[in-house]
This record gives structure tokens, sequence and C-alpha cells, in this order.
């Protein structure tokens, strides 16, 4: 069982940045989809942002030109940097990751087997 751990959320006020970070532990073989979710009270989780290990990346419209992913594929590590953080960004983000890519660097969360725990991003107006 691969274990990822987020790390990065906080508090911030509108237009204020934030970095998020996913660490998988217990894990000896590449990852090759890794990405980001976020689900807010009352809503369906929905995809942020995802990356191969060859870099290959996407973003929901809902953050394009806002947020950047990046990954250490030697290290099976991932982070987020947002930007230009706005009330309706306000949500649990997770970290999602799967041995394999399927279609590509799917925003599709059954496309992923392992989860983190989450961590909380509140955007204050």
């Amino acid at each position: 069982q691969v274990e990822l751990v987020e790390s990065g959320g906080g508090s911030v006020q509108t237009g204020g940045s934030l970095t998020l970070s996913c660490a998988a532990a217990e894990v000896d073989y590449r990852l090759n989809c890794m990405g980001w979710f976020r689900q807010a009270p009352g809503k369906e989780r929905e995809g942020v942002a995802a990356i191969s290990t060859r870099g290959v990346s996407r973003y929901g419209d809902y953050v394009k030109g806002r947020f950047t992913i990046a990954r250490s594929n030697a290290k099976n590590t991932m982070t987020l940097q947002m930007n230009s953080l706005k009330p309706e960004d306000t949500a649990m983000y997770y970290c999602a990751a799967n041995p394999e890519c399927y279609g590509g660097t799917r925003l599709i969360p059954s496309d992923y087997d392992f989860w983190g725990q989450g961590t909380q991003v509140t955007v204050s107006s």
C-alpha cells in the first residue's frame, strides 16, 4: 500500500499564494501519474492538475494560468504552486497517484488508486 502525505495547506486572503506538497512513502516503484484533486463541502471531487513522469501535465479550466504542478520522478514527490487564489478555490486538496496513466494525465478520480488524507486550503475574501 502506497502512503501519500500532503502538506502546505492553510488560510490566505484573495490573491494570495500557497504551495502544496505531496510525498509518496513505502513505494519502491515509479508512480507514473500523480495529481491533485479538491473537494468543497457539498460538491463532488474535481480534478485540479495532474502530471506524468514524462512531464505531461493537465489542468482543470478553473485553475489554468494560476496553478503550476511539478514533480520529482526520482523521489515520487509532487508540488502544486497556487497563485492568485480565489474564495472558490477553498476546498480540501488531495494528492493522488497511480502506477499507470490512462489516456494521458486525465483528471478522473477513478484513474488513481492511491490517495492522501487531504490538506485544507481556505481563501478568504
